[in-house]
């Protein structure tokens, strides 16, 4: 199966543009749902998180205490890698499962942290950048999820640069509009040489 990997910072529209290439029968694994569910009450992680950053971090119902771990990681490097280093291997195991059962001419995987963890770019065939601009991603997030400007900034800050990004990407959807109208010619463009890739590379 040929995989697209799809990355952007947050508020950068990946949502938006993984549903145009939906609409193309394209299957879709999205890495934050499976984090969302390793970190659910019973979810595979939450033992791990009990064991290395205390009960504190558990709801009563027994799934990760969001609001509590990011305040922690967004002010400890420390704590962030040791969340993703009990994160990431369930993570891959979880979305190797989801390709192996996808049924389309290639997949798309939204990984948010993508080019942070560097062995993502080893298991991907094409890198996929959503990009825009630091003052987009603050609006977009300041909208949607309610956040102060500092705290969207907090969290921009956790993640790689926009540079960074560009320069790992082979292929960059720039999306500063509210409008996905306007990028759906260029997304079509996208799947039809992914169509290519994925038949030529078989």
């Amino acid at each position: 199966m040929f995989k697209v990997g799809l990355t952007g910072g947050i508020g950068s529209g990946k949502t938006v543009i993984t549903n145009a290439f939906s609409a193309h029968g394209i299957p879709i694994i999205d890495t934050d749902l499976i984090a969302h569910r390793v970190t659910a009450s019973g979810g595979a992680a939450i033992p791990s998180i009990r064991t290395q950053f205390g009960a504190t971090f558990i709801t009563a119902e027994g799934a990760l205490n969001r609001n509590r771990m990011r305040e922690l990681v967004f002010n400890n490097m420390q704590a962030k890698q040791q969340l993703e280093a009990s994160m990431q291997p369930l993570i891959r195991i979880e979305t190797d499962r989801a390709i192996q059962t996808a049924s389309g001419p290639y997949v798309v995987c939204v990984v948010p942290l993508l080019v942070e963890v560097s062995d993502w770019l080893k298991r991907i065939d094409r890198l996929l950048v959503v990009d825009c601009t630091v003052q987009t991603q603050v609006k977009r997030v300041m909208r949607r999820n309610g956040f102060t400007p500092q705290q969207v900034q907090a969290i921009i800050a956790c993640q790689a640069t926009r540079q960074t990004r560009l320069a790992a990407a082979d292929d960059i959807l720039l999306n500063e509009t509210d409008t996905i109208e306007l990028l759906l010619p260029k997304i079509s463009l996208l799947h039809k040489l992914y169509l290519y890739l994925a038949r030529t590379s078989a």
